[in-house]
């Protein structure tokens, strides 16, 4: 059994950490009623024995003793972590997996990348060290950021160079919230484009979120109970914007809703979970990333509520695949649909045959556009542990050209400062921070772009097959 180990810098992150953990310590209550530490729980937690002390060993099996996140949680400000500290999962995170400062980032991409990142470079390294050695088998670093502030965007990218650079063999899944074009901090379009180019060069793979998509997501089922269209067939407190049963109290943000989608949850479900059709998470990597630097994949999550029912109809069933490739669905705000895909990927959990799978995507096929050299770019995965409270989900991870307006929109808002020189200063008085880092941040940027519009010329051109070895008789 492998393991991962989550990452959680920035506020952002850290808030969008604690729904994961939450809802991670959920899902394995609804399944391993005995309390025994399993492979599964393995998977997240450590088992420690505290009775002689916090410091005390790692039990592999029997009783839970202690679970304990398989987490670093890094702010350059107090706030979140300590709300953390004292809130109902103070006992799953430690002393020694913290990493905070007081004085916060400013919103600077520099301070979080440049300065933060030398002060604590070794601090960092350590944790990440001691926390990988009570792995039997890690497998991956899950890092959960946004790219609008500056420790997110500009520590979290330092972070993320550190792991290439000491754990080279181990995946890196980056979890970005983007910021939307009215966010409240003027320099995230330069916090955001310079963490683009640290992303485009040591990711595996990068999973955007933007808030704005969650916040349409959210009216959009709001708008629908209003309406009285979900009717009796949605249980009570079951939509992904509830937080019903869950520790956090308090006014619910676009990205508890995000979280509430169990995203990281169903992409290492195969890897917890028994299921007929297993997938690793060195699978999606494999499969999906054709390209290095095109390693964008688009999530969307369905169904957004649980039934009432718990035998699925395969109508209801073919619906839930039909909205996985709606832009309705989508947590970034894009269309996958009508742009080009490079690969595909349906986790499904649940009471899902392969049959089932098999048939839908059939059905499917004719109306997505796949690359002519990828026509049977699909893989799959089935996982018979359903979420809580849900009978069945699915999770689509895209690689699409559909990101490529996201990253336009990044572009061109960050052109608007860029031209006049506003704000710069802020970032240039950072020793190491020089204009170059500027440049070509936009420039790699551009490139990205590029590739995308390439594969989109492709787009609906004349299919061949390729010409096949000739062997002489």
């Amino acid at each position: 059994m492998t393991q991962s180990v989550v990452v959680q810098v920035g506020q952002c992150g850290n808030q969008v950490g604690c729904r994961f953990w939450d809802l991670a310590l959920r899902e394995h209550a609804a399944v391993n009623k005995k309390g025994i530490y399993d492979e599964a729980l393995s998977s997240f937690f450590r088992n420690v024995d505290t009775r002689s002390g916090s410091d005390g060993p790692d039990i592999s099996k029997g009783k839970i003793c202690s679970l304990k996140a398989r987490a670093l949680l890094i702010d350059m400000e107090e706030g979140v972590v300590n709300e953390i500290l004292q809130g109902p999962l103070r006992d799953v995170f430690d002393s020694k997996q913290l990493i905070t400062d007081v004085s916060g980032s400013g919103n600077n991409w520099a301070v979080g990348h440049k300065l933060y990142g030398c002060q604590y470079q070794e601090s960092i390294m350590e944790k990440l060290r001691k926390t990988a050695e009570h792995c039997d088998c890690l497998q991956c670093f899950f890092i959960i950021h946004s790219m609008g502030g500056g420790t997110g965007s500009g520590l979290g990218t330092f972070v993320l160079n550190l792991l290439e650079d000491e754990f080279p063999e181990v995946y890196r899944f980056v979890t970005s919230v983007y910021p939307s074009g009215e966010d409240d901090v003027i320099t995230s379009p330069y916090n955001s484009v310079l963490a683009m180019k640290e992303l485009n060069e040591h990711a595996d793979c990068v999973l955007p979120i933007e808030n704005e998509s969650l916040f349409d997501i959210v009216n959009k089922i709001h708008q629908m109970i209003n309406s009285g269209k979900l009717g009796s067939t949605v249980k009570q407190n079951s939509l992904v914007t509830s937080s019903a049963g869950s520790a956090k109290t308090g006014p619910e943000k676009p990205f508890d809703a995000m979280n509430n989608k169990k995203k990281m949850l169903n992409l290492t479900s195969s890897a917890r979970f028994e299921g007929s059709l297993n997938m690793d998470l060195n699978e999606i990597s494999m499969n999906l990333v054709p390209f290095p630097r095109l390693h964008y994949l688009v999530s969307s999550l369905t169904p957004l509520y649980t039934l009432a029912d718990v035998n699925v109809p395969s109508r209801r069933l073919d619906q839930m695949f039909s909205d996985a490739f709606s832009r309705d669905h989508q947590l970034i705000q894009a269309d996958p649909k009508h742009s080009l895909y490079l690969a595909c990927a349906l986790l499904v959990r649940g009471n899902v045959q392969v049959s089932d799978l098999r048939r839908n995507i059939e059905r499917l096929k004719p109306s997505l556009h796949f690359v002519s050299w990828n026509q049977e770019g699909w893989k799959t995965g089935l996982c018979s542990v359903p979420p809580v409270g849900h009978s069945h989900s699915l999770l689509a991870l895209a690689n699409n050209t559909c990101v490529k307006p996201t990253f336009i929109g990044l572009k061109d808002r960050f052109m608007k400062l860029y031209k006049k020189k506003a704000h710069l200063h802020h970032y240039l008085h950072i020793d190491g921070m020089e204009q170059s880092c500027f440049s070509e941040a936009v420039s790699s940027l551009s490139d990205l772009i590029e590739e995308y519009s390439e594969l989109d010329a492709t787009k609906g051109g004349p299919q061949t097959d390729p010409s096949r070895l000739k062997i002489a008789v």
